[in-house]
């Protein structure tokens, strides 16, 4: 009886660590090549095109709350891959534009996208267009623009301006009275509920419900092409700078610059894993940082260039919920595998 006893405990520990390790594992999705539903032409928008890849520029890397990921691309609509399937949606679906610059989901499920053409909504079956007749006077909503915050509310930033969207008191969209003419660079909302707002040229917003708070101590503070606001699990807010990147405690300010181990002049983007890996994109190379350690040591900083697999310039990053992120460029979407940087194409590896 204590033999069965102890086969039993085995087999239950036994599995036990092989969850455990599954978990620390770099998660890929199935590598069979999905069926391709697509509507209308590959769209080239240069004369070597790759016509293998999923598509050549994506602005913009979503995970809906179903596990589907959305990648917003330049001509090419927006693309939903559910692991079985890679459906391109455009034109022919009633979803007409040239960028998907912004993707967002609210609580009803409904998938909300910036665009160079306003903004859409997807409900699942049907597209459904927001422009000049429903309060928006800006038809071009900026990269990473949109964000459904968690009390519902649709915020939408354009190149001049913020607008939001509560279906509870208003059916369209009102331009916010406290932001009215700043270039929107991204939106984000914080582990506490403030919406921020990185702009062009005026520094960061912080909107905490009834008042704005400007931040503008440092020069090129929230410009980005990628994303220019993270959150650490500390509570610390991050930006993109001229000459790098900094945190911010409430109080303090902590730069870190190319002196300290980043490479790069133009810095584009940044993402915080939820381990806590900081990643910088720049022209040209990417970053990977690890603040827990001092910067003095040698494994803080991590350069990636073009001979690491990398080779284009970034323009979205996005963590999905299994840990892998994503970087989608002007030559595709990519990801990471622990060392390198590999290209994902129609038929993969995914």
């Amino acid at each position: 009886m204590n033999y069965k006893l102890m086969l039993v405990f085995g087999f239950i520990l036994s599995n036990l660590c092989s969850c455990s390790a599954q978990e620390k594992s770099n998660f890929h999705y199935p590598n069979e090549r999905p069926k391709i539903i697509r509507n209308f032409p590959v769209v080239t928008l240069a004369p070597d095109f790759d016509s293998t890849l999923v598509s050549q520029y994506f602005r913009s890397i979503f995970q809906d709350s179903k596990g589907n990921m959305w990648f917003g691309s330049l001509e090419e609509g927006v693309v939903k891959y559910d692991q079985k399937t890679l459906t391109y949606y455009s034109y022919p679906e009633g979803f007409i534009n040239k960028s998907v610059n912004a993707i967002s989901e609210d609580k009803m499920g409904n998938i909300w996208f910036g665009t160079d053409n306003g903004v859409f909504k997807y409900d699942g079956t049907n597209f459904k267009n927001y422009g000049l007749k429903d309060g928006l006077d800006q038809l071009e909503i900026s990269r990473r623009g949109i964000l459904v915050s968690k009390s519902g509310i649709i915020w939408v930033g354009t190149h001049n301006g913020v607008y939001k969207y509560d279906s509870l008191v208003n059916p369209s969209f009102s331009k916010f009275p406290l932001l009215k003419n700043i270039n929107v660079a991204d939106i984000f909302e914080d582990k506490d509920g403030n919406i921020w707002f990185a702009s062009s040229g005026q520094g960061v917003f912080k909107y905490d419900g009834i008042k704005i708070l400007n931040i503008n101590e440092k020069e090129g503070l929230g410009e980005n092409y990628a994303g220019g606001i993270a959150q650490d699990k500390m509570g610390n807010m991050w930006f993109t700078m001229k000459n790098g990147i900094c945190k911010f405690d409430g109080k303090i300010f902590t730069e870190f610059t190319p002196k300290d181990g980043l490479e790069g002049k133009e810095f584009w983007g940044i993402l915080i894993e939820k381990s806590g890996i900081v990643w910088v994109t720049a022209r040209g190379n990417t970053t990977r940082f690890d603040p827990s350690l001092s910067i003095s040591d040698a494994k803080a900083f991590t350069i990636f260039k073009p001979e690491n697999g990398l080779n284009c310039c970034v323009q979205s990053m996005y963590q999905d919920r299994e840990g892998n992120v994503w970087w989608g460029t002007g030559q595709g979407l990519y990801r990471f595998d622990g060392k390198n940087f590999y290209q994902v194409k129609k038929e993969g590896p995914w």
